[in-house]
């Protein structure tokens, strides 16, 4: 039957169609490519977990990937529960940062004035958010001297600090180095301030004002009883042939170090971390000045690895333009959430076997973003014969090495007829040729490297391919 339209009606029709069927049409192609590329990634790469990519804060991919306990084949769900990692500073600096936004606190406020036992009177809360402090490791006292059969909290850390009054690894504010003590003792300062535990602050004043009513602090002992649909975190063991439960493997942080909070000790899901995503951007919690100033980059590494620090988030440029994002690790679990700023792309990938979490959501942001992905394919090994100083030489390559995800100086070298990358950093990685210029990892990563010859037949390009993204990679001498 058809129907009688006015024909001012029906030019607006068409107008609206013209813009709908693109979009339809981009989300469909899209949404294949994502099923496609992470069909792979599961199928050949073993990735386990939950992902969600959304475009101005609408779900345009979500899904799950594999098991929540492999011992039991439990299946994950949208709505299974992870523990996130390092992403938990994010809420630790928010916590601060509202505190800041009170007339609470000032960044220029010192260790001193809230803890004057710690030997640390020259750090200010603005070091600590940048990671700039200098402050030792304070799990390193808590593994040496504090009474494994007890569970550590915030006030332990502060009494061993205290004690024993390890040496800054540098001036504050002179150097950028990676710092979880340092946001642990921001966790304390919100509890001094607020009077609150740190659990009961974030929960009541981020976690219950945003709806995300499948995050919480957890401490330890975490079990089915009190969390059924969290999942569990496993580690293959390449003896056994299995995954194992990785807190078999990392016993320490499921007991005396499982009550410290500020740098990890959350757990979520990937859609109240979207929740989160857009509390971030529409400064739901922060005033529009301070949330910018989060973002912004307020620190900046100059030696390797090069990094930049907003307050307690990292933000930067790449290939695909700005962002935001924060990485997160714990035994068994590897997370990612990132944001591309001007187009409003945000990836969450949430992993319980230590899957590449950093480069899958690296691999769906550039789906996302319209660009060209290399999906997954299974390698066959050729042989072939090498010819030395054809290959080797000293590169730039992306490697994750937590808890950063850089650009990594490492040497090609050939080795008893095969060639490998090498660097003290990590064991060395055999490549594999598929063909006399393209090359597979052998640590069955989804990662590759294509040389490309000039009309000498000589190397002239060097290109890696990590979970699909292609970039070239620097000649270093």
């Amino acid at each position: 039957m058809a129907l009688d339209m006015p024909e001012e009606n029906m030019r607006f029709t068409k107008i609206v169609l013209s813009f709908l069927f693109p979009i339809a049409t981009f989300a469909q192609k899209n949404t294949s490519s994502f099923e496609a590329y992470m069909q792979g990634q599961s199928g050949l790469y073993k990735f386990n977990g939950n992902v969600l990519v959304a475009k101005n804060g609408k779900t345009i991919y979500k899904k799950t990937f594999g098991y929540a306990d492999f011992n039991l084949k439990e299946k994950l769900d949208n709505n299974s529960i992870f523990d996130i990692g390092s992403i938990a500073k994010e809420f630790t600096a928010v916590g601060i940062l509202s505190l800041i936004d009170k007339g609470k606190l000032n960044y220029s406020d010192s260790l001193g004035k809230f803890f004057p036992q710690l030997p640390y009177s020259n750090v200010t809360i603005r070091q600590l958010l940048t990671h700039t402090s200098g402050m030792p490791d304070g799990y390193d006292l808590v593994d040496k001297y504090f009474d494994h059969n007890k569970i550590a909290e915030n006030q332990d850390l502060l009494k061993l600090l205290a004690l024993y009054k390890p040496e800054l690894y540098f001036i504050p504010g002179t150097d950028l180095q990676y710092s979880g003590t340092g946001f642990n003792l921001l966790a304390c300062i919100i509890e001094k301030i607020s009077g609150e535990s740190y659990s009961h602050f974030i929960d009541t004043h981020i976690f219950k004002l945003l709806g995300m009513s499948h995050t919480r602090v957890a401490n330890f002992p975490r079990n089915k009883n009190n969390e059924p649909r969290l999942a569990v975190g496993f580690m293959y063991n390449d003896s056994a042939k299995k995954y194992i439960p990785a807190n078999s493997i990392y016993h320490n942080w499921a007991t005396y170090f499982s009550g410290i909070t500020g740098e990890g000790m959350i757990i979520s899901t990937t859609g109240d971390l979207l929740k989160w995503d857009r509390a971030l951007k529409d400064h739901k919690i922060l005033s529009a000045a301070r949330q910018a100033e989060m973002v912004t980059v307020q620190a900046e590494k100059k030696t390797f690895p090069k990094v930049q620090f907003g307050y307690g988030i990292r933000s930067g440029k790449n290939e695909n333009g700005n962002y935001v994002f924060h990485n997160g690790w714990f035994p068994g679990f590897a997370s990612m959430l990132i944001r591309y700023v001007h187009e409003d792309v945000t990836v969450i990938v949430l992993s319980n076997n230590l899957s590449h979490s950093e480069f899958v959501a690296d691999g769906l942001a550039t789906i996302a973003l319209n660009k060209k992905i290399i999906l997954p394919y299974k390698h066959e090994e050729k042989n072939i014969n090498f010819t030395p100083g054809k290959y080797e030489g000293k590169y730039l390559l992306p490697i994750m090495h937590p808890p950063y995800m850089v650009d990594f100086p490492v040497e090609i070298i050939l080795k008893n007829s095969k060639l490998y990358i090498h660097s003290p950093a990590i064991a060395d990685i055999e490549l594999i040729p598929e063909s006399e210029t393209k090359f597979f990892y052998g640590d069955g990563s989804d990662q590759q490297l294509i040389f490309t010859k000039d009309s000498g037949g000589n190397i002239a390009k060097v290109f890696y391919i990590g979970y699909g993204v292609k970039k070239e990679i620097v000649k270093i001498n």
